[in-house]
Order: structure tokens, then sequence, then C-alpha cells
């Protein structure tokens, strides 16, 4: 099978290229900069320099290749594109995501459609971002929360658009839990290492996670089952964050967090930072391992987090 990577330098799509290699795909990975043509090439394949924000540059590239299948990896989240993460200024250090979820997935779909591209698979969220009512685990029937009148809303309402629009077309949405694995987490343990990233009042709010490998093996069956519509692809174990942040200190041999309250919090690095840490929604993975036969080599990011770590 033919399949188009873009975004395909990304964390996850240096994860995702050699298991689509090692499955027999013919593919072609997109970067913006030419001088990750040689990592693409080392990762087993053809690389081309495209900008996901011009209609142009993402028409000429898809229909160069003609696909059978899409997949839509292209986000703005490293500090090469967006600097820092800011979760006070959430807004504003994700517009460079924002774009690509909105704009982006817009000019892939409209080149998938022009080349007849066959099938469609794109990145979604799903860590701490399910609907505040009800329970503490969210299934794919609960809608994602879209944060108004936060400073997540734009990029909620960005992660709605491509679900909205990706599922019209076919597609499959794949709700990943926060990743961890190679080069994933490195600021966050670097800022727990450093005692600045404090549990928030209770810590009650939950998260889902994901090691970038098991996120990989799932977006590699969603393309060779043509699988349409949402999956979360979170391992075994959502949790709050007064289980999962302590024992991710203990790993990486640094003290145990620092508890602040709800208040100082908000004031230090915003509301987005409080909600996610004291009413956040974690996921669940039954969906996705009946219906695309998924099996994960970490189910619980304990196992994932002591291995990382070690």
């Amino acid at each position: 099978m033919r399949v188009f990577v873009a975004g395909g330098a990304g964390v996850l799509g240096r994860r995702l290229v050699p298991q689509l290699v090692a499955r027999g795909h013919q593919v072609t990975a997109t970067t913006t900069s030419a001088a990750k043509l040689g990592l693409l090439a080392r990762l087993g394949a053809d690389g081309v320099v495209m900008d996901g924000l011009d209609a142009v540059s993402v028409g000429e590239a898809v229909a160069k290749v003609r696909p059978d299948v899409i997949v839509h990896q292209m986000t703005g989240i490293s500090l090469t594109h967006a600097g820092k993460p800011d979760l006070k200024h959430f807004d504003r250090w994700a517009v460079p995501t924002i774009r690509l979820r909105t704009e982006g997935t817009d000019h892939l779909l409209a080149a998938a459609e022009a080349t007849d591209v066959s099938h469609f698979v794109a990145q979604g969220y799903a860590n701490w971002n399910g609907v505040r009512q009800g329970g503490w685990v969210k299934t794919e029937e609960d809608p994602l929360d879209l944060h108004e009148g936060t400073a997540a809303h734009t990029s909620m309402a960005a992660l709605r658009h491509v679900e909205d629009v990706v599922g019209k077309a076919g597609g499959a949405v794949m709700r990943y839990g926060a990743f961890y694995g190679p080069s994933a987490t490195d600021d966050q343990v670097e800022l727990v290492r450093k005692r600045q990233f404090p549990l928030v009042g209770g810590g009650t709010g939950y998260a889902s996670w994901v090691h970038l490998d098991d996120a990989a093996s799932a977006t590699v069956l969603a393309v060779e089952q043509q699988a349409r519509g949402v999956f979360n692809i979170v391992d075994d174990e959502p949790a709050p964050a007064s289980e999962w942040l302590p024992y991710l200190a203990a790993c990486a041999g640094a003290k145990r967090p620092v508890r602040v309250p709800k208040w100082l919090a908000r004031l230090l690095a915003g509301e987005v930072a409080v909600t996610m840490m004291t009413e956040g929604r974690g996921f669940s993975n039954a969906k996705a391992k009946r219906e695309l036969g998924w099996e994960l080599r970490y189910p619980s990011w304990r196992q994932g987090f002591k291995e990382g770590l070690a």
C-alpha cells in the first residue's frame, strides 16, 4: 500500500514510519525542513518537503505520490514551531497546531479528493479533555470538552473540526493520549526534576497516556483495515494526577512534587493548568481493542515510565 505520512519527521512519525515500512508498505513522509530528509531516508521513507499550510504545496506533494491512504500527523508543538509550552497562554502557544488541525486538515482532504485517495487517518487528542460531566473515564460516544471561555477553547474547537471533517470524509481519527517515549516527555521530566511541575489542589484530574510505539501500532492497524470513525488510543490505566505525577518523579529520580493550592496555580499557570490537574477526564481504549484488534506493548504508564527512565 502507498502510504503518505504528513508530518513523518515528528515525534510520532519517527516511530510510525518504520512500523509501516516493516509491514511492507511504500511510505512517503513529509517534513517542513530539507535538513530532515536524511532522517526520513534512514527510517525507510521517501522524504518530501511540504508546507502543510500551503494548499498548493500539499496538493502537489499528494498528486505526485498518488497514495492509497493519507495519514495526517502534522502538529506545531515542537520548540522550533511553538516555543516552550505555555499553558497560561495556551491559545497563543497552540496557534501553529491549531492552524495545522484546521487549515492543514482541509488542505490534505482537498488533495485526497482531487487524487482519489481512498482512505484518510488523522491525529486527534484524548488526554485530559473529555467532557466534564459524569464519570472520570470517557468513551468515543462522549464529546470532547470545548472549554469555552478559556485559553484552551481554540485548541479544542480545532480538534472538533478534525473529527467533523474527517468523519464526513469517511476517515478515522485517532484520539491519542499524552505521548511518552523517546523525546516525547523530555521537557516534562526536566520540570519534574527541578520541582517545577507541582500537584495542583488534590490532583484529582484524570489523564490518559500512550507510549509512542503503541500509538504507532494502532495507527498501522487503522491504515491497513481502512478503519472509520473515532478511536481513543490510550493505555489501560487512566489515572489522576495525584498518582501518575509522583510516580513519574520517582522514576526520574526526583523528589516528590510540591503541592500548590488552586488559587495560586491559577495565578501562576492559568485556568487551563488548574482544570487539567483537578477536573480532567481520562479515556477508555475498549473500542480500539475490540474493533482494531489492538494489543499494547505498554498497557500502563507505570511500566512505560519505569522502563523509559531507568
